[in-house]
């Protein structure tokens, strides 16, 4: 079975993707593509359209921040926001890739994925199965953010990002927790999204063989909300809550 994984930009192509339109007029420009956001295979499912590269990132709440420790790649899954143009990253004040965006100067190489699988694509060969998928891949450097206005925003970015809505239906941070928590910023400057979409790609050799065909498709649920042991009886499920 071959594994193509939406971020790997290198994966074998087992068909054709889904271009971008070109933009309507008046709409935001698109990422200008660098060499580390054009993909040496499968360039047809790559797109630098802004409001895909949004739509994408907004969809999620987990991406893996990637950067380099100690001479060696490290990974890690992490929550994030989105604020127009920038994303936020949050933890520790003692977590290694937070301290190392502090101390480097201007800051911290990394690099950011997105990805959503939306079906299983099983083709009668080994070979040709794949993923459906949209993922975005963002290079840039994360930096510090000081400012305490920026920090606020971005800490209410990050909760609402998981749940709309929630930042105004919690308290917000005191000043010891502020103190506590670092947050780094990464500008969408070099950015780029790749989709696929359709169904298995076989070879026309192996149309007649007894092997089912077709794709998985996969949905992203909620439960219903079960509230915590010491929660007032009263205080019903908010209804951004209820419609998630």
């Amino acid at each position: 079975m071959r594994h193509s994984s939406a971020p790997e930009e290198d994966a074998a192509p087992d068909g054709p993707g889904t271009e971008t339109d070109a933009p309507e007029p008046g709409a935001a420009a698109p990422y200008v593509p660098t060499a580390r956001t054009v993909p040496t295979r499968s360039k047809d499912r790559a797109s630098y359209d802004r409001a895909l590269v949004h739509s994408i990132l907004d969809e999620a709440y987990l991406c893996h921040l990637g950067f380099v420790r100690d001479g060696a790649p490290v990974v890690l899954p992490t929550l994030f926001g989105r604020v127009g143009e920038r994303l936020y990253v949050h933890g520790s004040t003692g977590s290694r890739p937070l301290r190392s965006a502090r101390s480097a100067d201007p800051g911290l190489p990394v690099c950011l994925t997105v990805t959503h699988v939306d079906a299983l694509v099983l083709a009668r060969s080994a070979f040709h199965h794949s993923m459906n998928y949209r993922s975005v891949v963002v290079h840039g450097t994360a930096v510090t953010v000081t400012d305490p206005e920026e920090r606020r925003l971005a800490l209410d970015a990050i909760v609402d990002q998981v749940v709309p809505g929630r930042s105004r239906d919690s308290r917000p941070a005191d000043a010891k927790e502020l103190a506590a928590t670092a947050v780094i910023r990464l500008d969408l400057d070099e950015v780029s999204a790749k989709v696929r979409t359709g169904g298995p790609n076989d070879e026309p050799e192996d149309a007649g063989l007894p092997h089912w065909t077709g794709i998985v498709p996969l949905t992203r649920g909620y439960a219903a909300p079960v509230p915590a042991d010491d929660l007032d009886p009263a205080i019903g499920v908010p209804d951004y809550l209820a419609t998630l």
